[in-house]
């Protein structure tokens, strides 16, 4: 890793430390606040889904904190135990935004479906992306085809990384669309559960802006080789 490579990402691992801490933050206060409706982020999912006309989508219990997530294969809404079984303001977002997830599916969702197509080119490169890549690098003036190599399989996670931010943001905007309407929280319950979606949020911004700059850097230092030749 050069040093340029290496001060973009300090810079970004300090930025994605910051908005960690402050999303972690947010989430434990928000827990603290019950919501009016009473009901568990279990029983949000299953009624927005329900409201969205969804009955082949199972919302079941995982393992983890903030490891909620929506399995486009198995339909599945996989909510954290504090998710799961949490009447708060912080279970009612993160349920409602996965579910915005399952929305999108039904939906035929474009940036969705594209993000699903990327899925095994990110699965294959991100095992062997880092040695290309620094293979690459120390082969710059021998075999500069490597890196290239190197900067295309860089570019799949990157390019992913970027299709996943208009995913994350619209499946938001669903959760708090549904939550608005269906009246299942007060709205300075809703504000709070939409700071929280928007902190939420900037993880995705941060990591697709550092993948953005590193790829900025290794496509520099190819053509600085091509340049020498």
């Amino acid at each position: 890793m050069t040093p340029g490579i290496m001060f973009v990402s300090l810079i970004f691992v300090g930025i994605s430390m910051l908005v960690s801490y402050i999303l972690k933050s947010k989430f434990q206060a928000y827990s603290e606040i019950p919501t009016s409706s009473g009901l568990t982020g279990q029983q949000i999912a299953e009624k927005m889904l329900k409201d969205n006309q969804i009955y082949d989508v199972r919302v079941q219990a995982t393992e983890g904190f903030l490891s909620d997530h929506y399995n486009p294969a198995d339909k599945t809404v996989n909510l954290s135990p504090d998710v799961f079984y949490g009447a708060n303001v912080s279970a009612a977002a993160v349920a409602a935004h996965e579910c915005g997830h399952a929305v999108q599916h039904k939906d035929a969702y474009r940036w969705l479906g594209l993000r699903s197509r990327l899925v095994p080119i990110v699965q294959f490169s991100s095992g062997i992306v880092s040695w290309v890549l620094l293979g690459g690098i120390l082969l710059i003036n021998v075999f500069p085809q490597l890196l290239l190599a190197g900067i295309i399989l860089f570019a799949g996670t990157t390019l992913f990384s970027v299709v996943t931010l208009p995913v994350e943001f619209d499946a938001s905007r669903r959760a708090l669309a549904w939550l608005d309407r269906s009246q299942v929280m007060k709205p300075a319950e809703h504000d709070k559960a939409k700071n929280a979606l928007w902190w939420a949020a900037m993880t995705y911004v941060v990591a697709a802006l550092a993948s953005m700059a590193t790829l900025f850097q290794y496509i520099l230092i190819f053509m600085g080789a091509r340049n020498r030749d």
